[in-house]
């Protein structure tokens, strides 16, 4: 099977697609930004045929590509990863003849608005939500609603340029920060404990999935310096009900949306009002998780996928042996890394629960809060019991302190 995978190199997780999919026999024909040469020689050995294109957004650089391996042998599958190559891939698809995740549903796995209209309309709770393109329908829908509420860009990912706003005086600054944007997401605000459910499906079922828990929830913990947040994959997705109400919530949002083989990255709230969708990608989590997920279950989750991709089946069995979960340690302030507290604590009293850790030496820059999870400290950890895990994460974003000035 010849399968053509968009930008083999960055983030450094991204050659794991590339290593499974060559080990389970397909010919990866590979288009990213990175010059050949610059990969490493493992990487370079897992590819067929490689191209270099400006930009792996830029559809017409895409399609070109896709049509030059095309003149010279059968193309099967277009793969993307990374949420701002799917939709371009998607278009690339179509445009070339390629099976896979269709426009569409690759529109409605990013535009929010349309997203969540799409599931209201086949029942699936979701929080109030619009597209709006003047302040005039921003307050339209406060009016409708109330504070507070979400703005967000309609196609971003994860908490970027996300903004919570409670007031009057704060609408008018957080429209400012959205600058000339056509549209933007509007939100009612939704109470309640937040994490995520991803799956890998095929022909539209699950056929497996993970169930993930913020602490805090992710808007608090993009925003806030001295938070130490951490997100952990629980292992008792088989036992406790509230998990069987989230997979049928999954299996219904995969049917509403078109989604056949494909991962998938669901977030929800559960709160007062109950279980509520909040978005999905149709792509794998970032942040590393499938690392997490694999250690969790006694498989390599990147082959699963590539099974799937290539073979349409999938002949993993998760273990649920581990809960697993990665804390993120934010340095006091921006600028250099000084020093980091509690490493040698770390080591003595949690060494066998460290999956691994990044921690960086003193001199080196820091990288904003908001860049997420692993952009500066973070320690990646398992226990067999769930609740044992949080309370060593906890413990570790107490004890751990990263000083920067």
């Amino acid at each position: 099977m010849n399968v053509v995978f968009v930008e083999p190199n960055f983030p450094r997780n991204q050659r794991e697609f590339v290593r499974a999919l060559a080990q389970v026999g397909a010919s990866v024909y590979a288009v990213g930004e990175t010059p050949w040469e610059w990969l490493d020689e493992e990487l370079q050995g897992w590819i067929h045929r490689y191209e270099q294109v400006g930009s792996v957004t830029d559809v017409d650089q895409l399609r070109a590509v896709v049509e030059h391996f095309q003149a010279s042998t059968w193309i099967d599958a277009l793969e993307a990863t990374i949420e701002s190559h799917t939709l371009p891939a998607a278009y690339v698809r179509e445009a070339t003849g390629i099976p896979g995740t269709s426009v569409h549903t690759t529109w409605l796995c990013r535009d929010k608005p349309s997203m969540k209209e799409a599931l209201r309309a086949v029942g699936v709770p979701t929080a109030a939500s619009t597209a709006a393109r003047t302040a005039d329908e921003v307050r339209a829908f406060v009016d409708e609603v109330g504070y507070p509420i979400i703005l967000k860009p309609r196609d971003g990912a994860g908490a970027a340029a996300t903004v919570k706003v409670s007031s009057t005086d704060e609408l008018a600054a957080a429209l400012e920060s959205f600058g000339d944007a056509d549209s933007i997401a509007v939100e009612e605000f939704v109470e309640g404990h937040e994490g995520f459910y991803d799956t890998l499906a095929v022909n539209g079922h699950a056929a497996l999935d993970f169930a993930c828990h913020y602490y805090p929830n992710v808007l608090e913990a993009m925003r806030t310096r001295w938070v130490s947040p951490q997100y952990i994959s629980t292992n008792r997705v088989d036992e406790a009900p509230f998990y069987g109400e989230l997979r049928e919530m999954g299996e219904r949002v995969h049917e509403a949306l078109g989604i056949k083989t494909s991962a998938t990255h669901m977030e929800w709230f559960h709160g007062p009002k109950g279980l509520r969708f909040s978005e999905i990608g149709a792509r794998p989590p970032g942040v590393g998780c499938w690392d997490l997920y694999s250690v969790g279950n006694d498989i390599d989750l990147y082959r699963a996928w590539a099974d799937a991709i290539v073979h349409g089946q999938v002949w993993h069995q998760l273990s649920r042996r581990l809960a697993t979960g990665i804390i993120a340690l934010r340095p006091s302030a921006d600028g250099m890394i000084s020093d980091i507290e509690g490493v040698d604590w770390l080591h003595a009293t949690y060494g066998a629960e460290i999956i691994d850790a990044n921690l960086p030496s003193p001199g080196t820059p820091t990288q904003p809060v908001e860049a997420g999870y692993m952009a500066n400290a973070w320690v990646r950890l398992s226990h067999p019991d769930y609740d044992e895990l949080r309370g060593i994460m906890d413990d570790v974003g107490r004890t751990m302190q990263v000083h920067a000035s």
